[in-house]
């Protein structure tokens, strides 16, 4: 019997966030015949692991605090890698590469596995901490990762513009359980009832956390256009700290005179159900790589309005629209035209809109796409594997393929070459 290949997952903490989602994901999903999964959270948040717990998925955290990178946290993670002594050391998101990767020079063996969940950092928003991070990945990107796995090919192009190795980019989009959003024709009248509204409402959702990137302000100036002729739409927004004790989002809302079209409920743990009752999601960020909340949307059987920012517009195909970021009256217009669609176009958009992401952005698809790369740097020399799983050296016949031509490519059984 082979011996399974130990993997530690190292990312920055467990809060609400699109990384922290797919990580939990990829981990549930790993073959347990063949890996020993194990995650690192740095920072003590564990707000969102709570499945990998259930799952009794060993979990430890660093102590580490957000911002200066903690001397004795990166000597507990140095500790714990030598003591693990793990194959993979996979790190998710840029402070997770940097801190992660550096420590697993130190563990015996161990092959790293950068993991880049970001695009564009947008100048004024992006923190100076993070610029410094990510320049400093760049700079190492050639000696210490033996593969960096980005989730879209927007982020591909601009971290190979950054300076990072080129031959070791690899695309594997993120995946979505298709059993967990899925469509819900009770999720309709029952959300209604909950906000207190119209069972005829109309409903138009922003799932977000509060993050400047995700620009609650374009999606609110965009609401009142569109309140203006459709007295029956009604706007409902969730995700962490998009509640009422945000008084910069409500000031926001009163200015625009929307505090009575507006439910803002939180963060939430029935997502999926907030999803499926919709009549149109919606994605108004500046700055995205592989948006979540975009293809969830659409796996509940519910049309996208998106910004065209990172892979968005490579996800919502033609089952929605594509705006300008920053471009309320385009958002605005974009309701609209998905609004007048009669009820059978409408049905026909939503179950394209669910096809598309059981089609490309297959979870289980996904994870073998990783588990290849994990499989070939712990058992197998590199230098002689031969598949069409990547842009790396694995796969250099697939480099320059789209995210959705990559997706499809998850399908095709893994190959090796002696």
């Amino acid at each position: 019997m082979m011996k399974k290949i130990r993997i530690i997952h190292i990312i920055n903490s467990f809060e609400f966030g699109g990384a922290e989602a797919m990580l939990c994901n990829l981990v549930l999903r790993t073959d347990r015949d063949r890996f020993e999964p194990s995650v690192v959270s740095l920072i003590d948040d564990l707000t969102v692991a709570g499945p990998l717990q259930r799952a009794g998925i060993p979990i430890v955290t660093m102590g580490m605090k957000p911002g200066i990178p903690d001397p004795r946290g990166i000597a507990r993670l140095v500790r714990h890698l030598r003591q693990e002594r793990p194959a993979i050391v996979q790190t998710w998101m840029d402070h997770s590469n940097f801190i992660g990767g550096l420590a697993a020079r130190l563990a015996p063996r161990a092959r790293v596995v950068w993991g880049i969940h970001h695009s564009n950092h947008v100048a004024g928003l992006s923190k100076r901490s993070t610029l410094m991070t990510v320049a400093a990945c760049a700079a190492i990107s050639h000696r210490v990762p033996a593969r960096i796995i980005l989730c879209s090919e927007h982020a591909r192009k601009l971290y190979a513009q950054r300076g990072f190795a080129a031959d070791k980019l690899v695309v594997i989009p993120n995946g979505f359980d298709t059993t967990v959003f899925r469509p819900d024709p009770q999720a309709r009248l029952s959300v209604r009832n909950e906000i207190g509204v119209d069972a005829n409402a109309t409903l138009i959702g922003l799932v977000a956390r509060f993050d400047p990137n995700k620009d609650h302000a374009n999606f609110l100036k965009a609401a009142a256009e569109l309140a203006k002729s459709r007295p029956e739409a009604h706007f409902v927004m969730c995700g962490t700290k998009v509640d009422e004790q945000n008084s910069e989002l409500m000031d926001q809302i009163r200015s625009l005179g929307l505090a009575a079209r507006c439910h803002l409920l939180g963060a939430r743990r029935d997502v999926p159900r907030i999803y499926a009752a919709l009549d149109l999601n919606t994605s108004s960020s500046i700055s995205e790589a592989f948006p979540l909340a975009v293809g969830e949307g659409m796996a509940c059987g519910v049309p996208c309005a998106a910004t065209d920012v990172g892979d968005s517009a490579l996800i919502v195909g033609p089952t929605g629209r594509i705006v300008p970021a920053r471009d309320a009256i385009a958002l605005g217009a974009a309701w609209r035209d998905l609004l007048a669609l009669d009820p059978t176009a409408r049905r026909r958009l939503a179950i394209a809109a669910r096809n598309r992401v059981c089609e490309l952005f297959d979870l289980t698809a996904v994870t073998r796409r990783y588990e290849a790369i994990y499989h070939v740097l712990a058992v197998r020399d590199s230098r002689t594997y031969s598949s069409p799983f990547s842009g790396g050296p694995e796969g250099r016949a697939s480099r320059g393929c789209s995210t959705i031509e990559n997706s499809r490519l998850a399908r095709i059984p893994v190959t090796e070459t002696a």
